[in-house]
């Protein structure tokens, strides 16, 4: 009878990699109502450092687009984990980098985000909850599809 491999996911360290504010038009954007369109765009990486320590990085950046179209800020964050993910592969190990990781690292890059703006003298703003699991497998949905879909034929 053999046993099943030994499974351990563990927090090493969460850190701000990387962080940037920037109010393009300066003052002139307080002269003006502040009803910005917020958008939001979001990118994770991952890093093999050693044999079961990974690096993960999610990256945040919000931009608050103005009516005229100038931007009011614009704030990037990396927020970073050390994670151990031991007896862990393929898929599975996929999974806890693209679900469990930025899970736990999301609620520090809203909060970081937050409070560079509050600090930047714009209203707070709080990020809605992201649904990591949800964007997993619409990306292995959208993989699958990709990849059964028939490759065209070359033509000279």
């Amino acid at each position: 009878m053999s046993e099943a491999p030994v499974q351990n996911f563990a927090i090493q360290r969460i850190f701000l990699k990387d962080v940037s504010f920037e109010t393009p038009t300066g003052s002139e954007v307080f002269k003006q109502q502040w009803k910005p369109k917020i958008q939001l765009d979001m990118n994770t990486r991952t890093e093999k450092l050693e044999d079961n320590l990974f690096e993960v990085v999610l990256t945040l950046t919000v931009t608050a687009n103005m009516d005229d179209e100038k931007i009011g800020f614009l704030c990037e964050v990396q927020q970073a984990g050390i994670f151990s993910c031991e007896g862990f592969a393929g898929d599975q190990l996929r999974q806890i980098h693209s679900v469990n990781c930025p899970d736990i690292l999301f609620p520090y890059a809203r909060e970081a985000i937050d409070s560079m703006v509050t600090k930047g003298s714009f209203p707070p703003l709080m990020l809605a909850p992201i649904n990591f699991e949800a964007l997993f497998k619409q990306a292995l949905a959208q993989q699958a599809k990709s990849e059964a879909a028939p490759v065209a034929e070359k033509t000279h």
